[in-house]
This record gives structure tokens, sequence and C-alpha cells, in this order.
């Protein structure tokens, strides 16, 4: 079997399908942050009798790149994005 290079991105990719996503850089396993660019984000209103407003729903469009960070030291992980959406539940 062939070797792949230590960061390649089939061997990052093997390596991420059961591992916890961690920060090379400061070792956090625990917090993360998703930032997405070009975001239509429209809210749902229902206004009520007392003349406050009571939120009923919200819908998002994303329009521009998406890309993952370490929560505590910034790092981009990007290269885990597709990994931490296939751990979403």
């Amino acid at each position: 079997m062939e070797q792949q290079p230590r960061n390649s991105p089939r061997r990052l990719a093997e390596h991420t399908k059961t591992a916890r996503i961690s920060c090379p850089i400061c070792g956090n396993d625990k917090e993360f942050l998703e930032v997405a660019d070009g975001v239509i984000l429209t809210s749902h209103y229902i206004q009520n009798k007392d003349g406050s407003f009571t939120q009923d729903g919200d819908e998002s469009e994303i329009l521009g790149d998406i890309t993952l960070f370490c929560g505590d030291c910034g790092a981009d992980l990007t290269e885990y994005h597709q990994h931490f959406l296939d751990m979403l539940f």
C-alpha cells in the first residue's frame, strides 16, 4: 500500500473519519467557530396585541464561503469543515 504524505488531503480525510477534530496549533478540541460570508438572514415576526413582537422563525441563505476556525486561538481549520458537517447531529 502506498504511503500518503503526512498532510495530504487523503490522509487527513482518512484520519478524521472517526477522530475528533483538534486544533494543530493549540490542541483545542472543544470550541469551534463556523463563519459564513455573504449571508441573507430573513426573520419572521408576529406583532402581539400590546404592540410587542415575537419572532416566528427565520431563514438563511449563504452566498459566500464558509470557514471553520479554532474557538481558542482562531486558527483556520477549514480543511476539517467537511468532517465537522458530517458530525453535526
